[in-house]
Order: structure tokens, then C-alpha cells, then sequence
């Protein structure tokens, strides 16, 4: 559902609208009062499809809603924004649902409920932590505009970035990656690119020594496993390097580092995708979006761009 005050509910009809004549039958943990599109209440996930192409699925919530205002967000919805979340999270686990997609959401709302997680990936990591283990890592991926990038680091301050990059850190993310690339995307043999932390990849240690120090070591070995993967490549030439062919996925150092070219390239289409879950997981490229929620000028392409990709990563994935 998402935060049902933000863009999510207009995004929805939009996506039903552009699928509801396809293969791609999807429902929504949610109220059906909040749509504008026809709507058919479900009980279980295996109903969707028989009512799909009428009308758009709805399994209800098992937590009330207040009165829902587009673009004013009320804390009184938290409860349920977290669990449409962590309902449509055990569908998954149990193959009641071949993957999640998850609408926008406001962390600073959900944060009057109780909701301590940095991001709606670590929240998902840990509903997906078997008993008496430790959360699975979760690795944040966009694809859009002809690349797939993924992130070394996440949401968290530049100034901590330096001692956040280790080597330990690279090699458990970029087997994440080369596995996830393999198993979910469908790439036999992946070609993967890290960037450099430093202005032109620290310059042979001039500039910088995490590369020589830390990435370059990682990345040496990773091919001796039998992962193909460079050296820090300089971070203002990589990505152009990725979309003429010579890599199939970037691992960016940064969040900013990452999301910059992918967000240029397709601003409006790009996708986020968690990688080292048991579950697929993607969701649109950006937030709530409350002042074009108030007004109905919403844009529905990274829903639909979604939808798509955990569509096709659960068939490379044969569920």
C-alpha cells in the first residue's frame, strides 16, 4: 500500500490500468475505498488473478484506516502502512506471492509507530531474519536508464564512509550481487564494475588509498572465486563504461555515487531492488510525493517499471 496519503493509491490505478489486459496479475494489501479504479476485494492471494482483467485486487487490511486526505500524511496510519508491509513479506516467504512491491513510504511518519529501521530495506532484511539468526544483508539495487547499480553503502552519513568501506564489506557485497545476478536477472556470467571511493580512483594511491588498499584487494579476490569483477574504476567514467556494454551491474561506493546517473538517465522509470533476500522485493524509485498526490499530477512509471521487474525476476527465478 504505501503511505495511502502520498502518491501510492493514484500510482495503483494507473498500474492496474496498464496491466489489467496482461500476464501480470498483481493485488494490493489495502482499503479499496482509496482507489478510483474498480476494485474487488479478495480473501487469498491465489484469487487476484480471476478477477484481475475487471477489476484490481484488494486484500484488506488488518488494521483500520483513518479518514485518508491525498497529500495530508496522518501518523494515525502508521500501523497499517507497516503491516501491508510485513503481511505482504510473509506472503512472499511462503509462496503465497512471487514477490513484493512496495508503494512509498514516509519514515519520519512511521517513526510515531515505533519504527526504528533506517530504510524500508534493513525493515525487510529483518522480517525475513529466520528465528535465532541474524538478518540477511540486504543490498540495494536501481536499475533504470540501461543500468543496474548497486550500493556499498546506504543511508548513511558521508563523514562514516571511510571506515565503512572494508574489505570484508566489498567481497560479501559483490558476492551478493554476482549471485542475485545469476539467480534473479538471468546473466550466466555477469561482468561487475566497483567504483573507486576517490576523485579518479585514488590516482594509484595519490589521491586516496582506499583502492589500493581496500577495493583493489577485495576485487583480486573475487576473481580468484571466479567473479568477474575490475578494479575501482573512476567514478565519472564508469557508468558510461556500463551503458556501452562492458559491465552488466556497477557496485557504487555511495549512495549519492550510485543513484546520480541512474536518476538522470531515467528519473521517472528508474527501479529499486533489494538483493540477498529470500524474497523479491522492488519498489518505485521515489517517495510519497504529497504535493502531487493533492493535486492527482502523479507519474506511474517507476510503479509500472516495478511491477515489471519482480514480474520477470520471479520467472528467471521460476516461481
Amino acid at each position: 500500500m504505501g503511505d495511502p496519503a502520498g502518491c501510492g493509491p493514484q500510482i495503483t490505478d494507473a498500474a492496474w490500468l496498464a496491466f489489467k489486459e496482461s500476464s501480470r496479475p498483481f493485488f494490493v494489501i489495502s482499503k479499496p475505498d482509496l482507489y478510483s479504479v474498480p476494485t474487488a476485494v479478495i480473501q487469498r492471494p491465489s484469487e487476484a488473478a480471476d478477477v484481475f482483467q475487471n477489476a484490481l485486487p484488494v486484500l484488506p487490511l488488518s488494521q483500520t484506516l483513518p479518514q485518508i486526505h491525498a497529500g495530508q500524511p496522518d501518523s494515525k496510519a502508521a500501523p497499517a502502512i507497516i503491516d501491508s508491509i510485513e503481511r505482504a513479506v510473509r506472503l512472499s516467504l511462503f509462496d503465497d506471492a512471487a514477490g513484493v512491491v512496495t508503494n512509498p513510504i514516509s519514515k519520519a511518519l512511521l517513526y510515531s509507530a515505533g519504527f526504528e529501521h533506517p530504510g524500508n530495506t534493513e525493515f525487510l532484511a529483518d522480517l525475513c531474519k529466520a528465528p535465532s539468526e541474524n538478518a540477511p544483508k540486504p543490498i540495494m539495487k536501481l536499475v533504470g536508464g540501461g543500468l543496474r547499480v548497486a550500493l556499498a553503502t546506504i543511508h548513511v552519513p558521508l563523514a562514516h564512509i571511510p571506515d565503512l568501506i572494508t574489505e570484508d564489506l566489498l567481497l560479501e557485497t559483490a558476492r551478493i550481487v554476482h549471485h542475485d545476478l545469476v539467480t534473479k536477472f538471468g546473466l550466466e556470467t555477469p561482468r561487475i564494475a566497483f567504483t573507486g571511493l576517490n576523485p579518479h580512483a585514488g590516482e594509484a594511491g595519490t589521491i586516496g588509498r582506499e583502492e589500493v588498499e581496500i577495493i583493489n584487494p577485495a576485487a583480486e579476490t573475487l576473481r580468484g572465486e571466479g567473479i568477474q569483477i575490475s578494479d575501482a574504476r573512476p567514478g565519472d567514467t564508469v557508468f558510461h563504461e556500463a551503458l556501452q556494454g562492458e559491465y552488466d551491474a556497477v557496485i557504487a561506493m555511495t549512495h549519492d555515487q550510485g543513484l546520480i546517473p541512474v536518476k538522470t538517465l531515467d528519473m521517472w522509470g528508474g527501479v529499486n531492488t533489494t538483493l540477498g533476500l529470500p524474497v523479491i522485493r522492488t519498489s518505485p524509485d521515489h517517495g510519497t510525493a504529497y504535493d502531487a498526490a493533492a493535486t492527482g499530477n502523479v507519474r506511474a512509471d517507476s510503479l509500472i517499471a516495478a511491477i515489471k521487474l519482480a514480474s520477470d525476476i520471479a520467472e528467471n527465478a521460476g516461481q
